[in-house]
């Protein structure tokens, strides 16, 4: 390698994140959609969202599987139910998400931005249907450059028509995951959504067709903060998508006849697949740039010109910086900060699951009056009063009886006598009373441990651990 191309590659590796261009909105781009492997992976990761459409109609026992009741504040799945006494496990829940999210991008950059993300798969669906109506990328351009007339506003009508249609069924399948979806569909087609079911369709409708439609890349470069912070989450072992300048320079196109000026020249072609078919309009060659989204697309593009000039592939892949500058790369598990994010991952994971296997169908919190924390009766016996409050998670009203376990030989509870009425998906709260001869007092302190038990189903039951508090003996 001669000494203009090592300055070139040192040039590249000490600059690569200083200098960037990015198309700041001034015209669209039309990508070329080559087929290959990394295609290949974005329509499989990009099918993952077809549940988002055929989610809310699963069914589990007449009811909707997945249901965010909102209005009543309670998650449904199957047959669990989460209300807001259980908020930790949101945070858990979105701790691991975020984790999650950190920890890929310390290993591959932004490469759910690539596959998985929203604005990246709608944006994909919108493009394949403009390639359908008004032709491949180039026939796109001149479509875009040629004066109105016929052809071109049929064209136009029929492609906004259509990403309109997804829009719609984009925010009528939004909808559906917060009320039953049946049930939505009815007050739909009678145009009977209440004011906040028409305000959230048509922001979402709009949302889309805006999002996708026409601001697309410049949505991930402009409005998304993930696209601006996720430099902070990716090092010099992070693996993106790199053009080798080692081998690709000096670069220019084959010439017939000029096979001796071969070895001079590095396997770059200059063909500038790599740029036509990058989503955002990046020329990886110039470096990692903030537009671009990891997708990996100017990877097939580069190997199957690669393929057909008889070179190999790998002049553009996913490689990171030490490896481009001929460092060792470290094992996944060498990688600190993405096993501190591995390590939290697992935690938060652990805590979820103990959170659904410990949920129960009912929760029962009392808390004794303290004020005073008990009153001595005119027959000598001690008294204490305490709030109960019990959350029935159940989808039915049930009446509940009242026990203890435990506590002063001879006690009584007094204010339980008949079953109390607990309303479904929404807590309860009412007052008892536990007296107790003094003579069967032993300590200040007594453990006593209070037990609730719906009358309509034996199996649900709720206990809480608590003391009975008297004067010294």
């Amino acid at each position: 390698m001669n000494q203009a191309v090592e300055d070139k590659v040192a040039a590249q590796i000490e600059h690569e994140f200083e200098s960037w261009s990015v198309n700041t909105g001034g015209k669209t781009i039309h990508a070329k959609r080559m087929p290959g492997r990394f295609r290949s992976y974005k329509y499989m990761t990009g099918a993952f969202w077809l549940i988002f459409f055929i989610g809310p109609y699963f069914r589990w026992h007449g009811k909707q599987m997945v249901l965010f009741d909102i209005s009543n504040r309670q998650f449904h799945f199957m047959d669990t139910t989460i209300l807001p006494q259980d908020i930790w496990m949101l945070s858990l829940v979105l701790l691991f998400l975020a984790m999650t999210l950190f920890a890929v991008t310390s290993v591959a950059s932004r490469v759910f931005c690539g596959y998985f993300c929203f604005q990246t798969v709608w944006t994909d669906l919108f493009t394949w249907i403009e390639e359908k109506v008004e032709g491949n990328f180039t026939q796109r351009r001149k479509l875009d450059a040629a004066p109105m007339n016929g052809e071109k506003v049929t064209k136009k009508i029929i492609k906004h028509a259509l990403w309109m249609l997804v829009a719609i069924l984009t925010g009528i399948s939004f909808s559906a995951w917060f009320v039953d979806a049946f049930e939505y569909w009815n007050n739909l087609l009678h145009f009977n959504l209440p004011p906040v079911g028409w305000t959230v369709l048509v922001a979402f409708v709009l949302g889309t067709y805006l999002l996708a439609g026409f601001l697309r890349e410049q949505t991930c470069m402009w409005l998304c903060p993930y696209a601006r912070i996720q430099a902070v989450m990716t090092d010099s072992q992070t693996i993106l998508p790199t053009y080798d300048v080692a081998r690709g320079e000096p670069r220019g196109k084959i010439k017939r006849g000029a096979e001796a000026n071969l070895a001079k020249q590095g396997d770059c072609i200059d063909c500038f697949q790599c740029v036509q078919v990058c989503p955002t309009g990046v020329d990886i060659r110039q470096g990692q740039q903030l537009g671009c989204i990891t997708c990996g697309l100017c990877l097939d593009a580069c190997d199957a010109i690669m393929d057909k000039v008889g070179r190999p592939r790998g002049l553009i892949r996913y490689a990171s910086l030490d490896e481009m500058n001929g460092k060792p790369v470290k094992k996944l598990y060498q990688h600190t900060r993405t096993m501190i994010y591995l390590g939290v991952i697992m935690i938060a994971l652990a805590g979820i699951v103990y959170g659904l296997t410990h949920l129960g169908a009912m929760t029962l919190r009392v808390l004794p009056d303290r004020q005073p924390m008990f009153v001595t009766l005119s027959d000598g016996s001690i008294r204490n009063r305490y709030e109960f409050k019990v959350l029935n998670k159940t989808p039915n009203d049930l009446h509940v009886e009242v026990s203890a376990i435990g506590g002063v030989e001879g006690q009584v509870i007094v204010g339980a006598e008949t079953p109390i009425l607990t309303h479904h998906g929404r807590g309860t709260s009412f007052t008892i009373f536990v007296k107790a001869p003094a003579k069967g007092i032993k300590a200040e302190e007594t453990p006593i441990e209070f037990k609730v038990q719906a009358v309509e189903d034996k199996n649900v039951t709720a206990q809480y651990a608590s003391k009975f508090m008297a004067p010294k003996p």
